[in-house]
């Protein structure tokens, strides 16, 4: 760690006061929102705000019946919450890196727990992954955000995207695997050979298999996710 006077440690830390994007990198892993009126946030990502931010968990009916009852099967452990205000909001979570994709009428489907946040601009809906259920420990379920407006998500250090092209699949592994074109509908395969030849358990076998035009996202880490919810 560096040797700092306190003085020469605010200069080089302090966040950024001339910026005032909605959405602001202040550093890699913590997101900066310039909120005047609302932002939809991953539960239990707020780390610091200054301002008037009123914070709420997301409500049963608040995004309608029918994610109320995907969200309840899938046990996902992302729940939302929404900050509504004005003031400066700083979001993070377990020092993951962040990318913002600014979407023009364009679509991307990200790891229920990858998502960090997003404007109430954006439409979203939850994809189950009923294939898999079962197979693996956790991870059962996407989020597919279209529209235009901003969106977070995070990835454990450096993302990799990987280009899918018409008789170029691309497989992954499902815990590695952070976001893909919206478009784009992921298989589901079983590698017995890989599983016999290691001899470990068939979630060590899963692969994603992604067909067709567009890109994935990866990240460098495999990371198990867990199916029930967060305590509030």
């Amino acid at each position: 760690m560096g040797n700092y006077s306190i003085d020469e440690f605010i200069r080089q830390t302090k966040q950024d006061e001339r910026e005032n994007d909605y959405f602001e990198l202040e550093t890699p892993r913590i997101l900066e929102v310039n909120l005047k009126d609302l932002v939809w946030a991953k539960a239990g990502s707020m780390i610091s705000y200054t301002g008037q931010i009123k914070f709420e968990r997301e409500k049963i009916l608040e995004h309608g019946l029918g994610k109320m009852f995907k969200k309840a099967f899938t046990g996902e452990g992302t729940s939302l919450m929404k900050a509504q205000g004005n003031g400066r909001l700083y979001l993070a979570d377990q020092g993951k890196k962040i990318t913002i994709f600014d979407l023009n009428n364009e679509s991307i489907t990200v790891n229920g727990n990858d998502l960090l946040a997003f404007e109430p601009t954006i439409e979203w809906d939850i994809q189950l992954m009923r294939k898999v259920a079962g197979m693996v420990s956790g991870g059962l379920f996407n989020v597919t955000l279209k529209g235009k407006g901003r969106v977070a998500i995070t990835s454990h250090y450096e993302p990799l995207t990987l280009l899918v092209r018409p008789g170029e699949p691309v497989i992954t592994d499902p815990n590695a695997t952070v976001a893909w074109s919206g478009h784009l509908t992921p298989e589901f395969k079983t590698d017995i050979s890989f599983r016999t030849f290691i001899g470990r358990g068939s979630g060590e076998s899963i692969q994603m298999e992604f067909s067709g035009e567009g890109f994935v996202i990866v990240q460098p880490f495999e990371e198990v996710y867990n199916t029930q919810s967060p305590s509030t």
